[in-house]
């Protein structure tokens, strides 16, 4: 299985870590340490050292009750950040879902739509399945960051995620965009309480039938705060257990802030395995 993206044919054949880049001021975990585009490219250049596979970059946190960014100021922030990060030999992710933002970077080279609106917004579909190769990564969120834990979601958690990706995934398969472009990523911590999330970890793998690679974005999450009492800066532990949970449940890919520590312990995960054969 391979994830088709503008530059790169992206093998899913072991799990992918996705480097955080939060070229923010105010992102739950890391707000303001990257904000100036140097130092969000110097993060960039470390997390590749440290074994990113991919760079997903964002110019608004979308934490609960997070305020919306305009669009300059979001193109502001992270075109400085992507012109130097498409030279960088990896695949690189934006985390947006504003059309001009994505067309904007595009434009530029990015491989990578990672959109929390699953491409909901108005014209934001049309610019995906108008590029004839970028991936996209379509995430389900219950109403929006600004009152999205306000009121979560109920019923049966599972069954509704699964529905709204399937729905997200075939309405854009039907504007022409290939299925080998589409990732998913039930969206933790979008809209859930922390027995939903931890449901959707449980039953991670149950989406791999709908036949689309997963992503899992787990780090530094506020449910890991919620059953460990960490403060989210001590999240590390936490964060990397949930991510070989979620690889061992069939997720692709995972979203972290932790990039080294996440590789190494995927590195033990895979000696592991029933295949695996030490090095000597």
């Amino acid at each position: 299985m391979n994830w088709q993206t503008s530059r790169f044919s992206i093998a899913l054949d072991r799990p992918l870590v996705m480097g955080i880049v939060n070229a923010t001021p105010d992102s739950f975990s890391d707000g303001g340490r990257y904000a100036h585009s140097a130092r969000a490219l110097q993060h960039c250049e470390q997390l590749i050292k440290d074994g990113a596979d991919i760079l997903d970059i964002g110019g608004e946190s979308t934490r609960p009750g997070s305020p919306a960014v305009g669009l300059e100021e979001e193109l502001a922030r992270v075109l400085p950040v992507v012109r130097g990060a498409v030279s960088m030999g990896v695949p690189v992710s934006i985390d947006t879902y504003k059309p001009e933002v994505m067309q904007a970077v595009l434009d530029l080279g990015v491989d990578i739509i990672n959109d929390i609106w699953a491409l909901r917004q108005p014209g934001a579909q049309a610019v995906v399945a108008s590029h004839p190769a970028c991936g996209v990564c379509l995430m389900h969120m219950h109403r929006d960051p600004q009152t999205m834990q306000a009121s979560p979601m109920d019923g049966d958690i599972v069954l509704q995620v699964r529905r709204f990706l399937q729905e997200s995934a075939e309405s854009l398969r039907a504007m022409g965009v290939q299925p080998d472009r589409i990732v998913l990523d039930p969206g933790v911590g979008f809209g859930k309480t922390v027995e939903q999330n931890f449901s959707l970890l449980a039953h991670l793998a149950e989406f791999l039938a709908d036949g689309y690679p997963l992503l899992a974005g787990w780090s530094r999450k506020s449910s890991l705060g919620a059953v460990t009492g960490l403060e989210v800066d001590h999240r590390m532990v936490p964060s990397v257990a949930a991510a070989l949970l979620a690889v061992e449940r069939g997720a692709h890919i995972v979203r972290v802030h932790d990039v080294r520590e996440t590789v190494a312990a995927l590195s033990v995960w895979k000696a592991a395995r029933p295949s695996a054969s030490l090095v000597r």
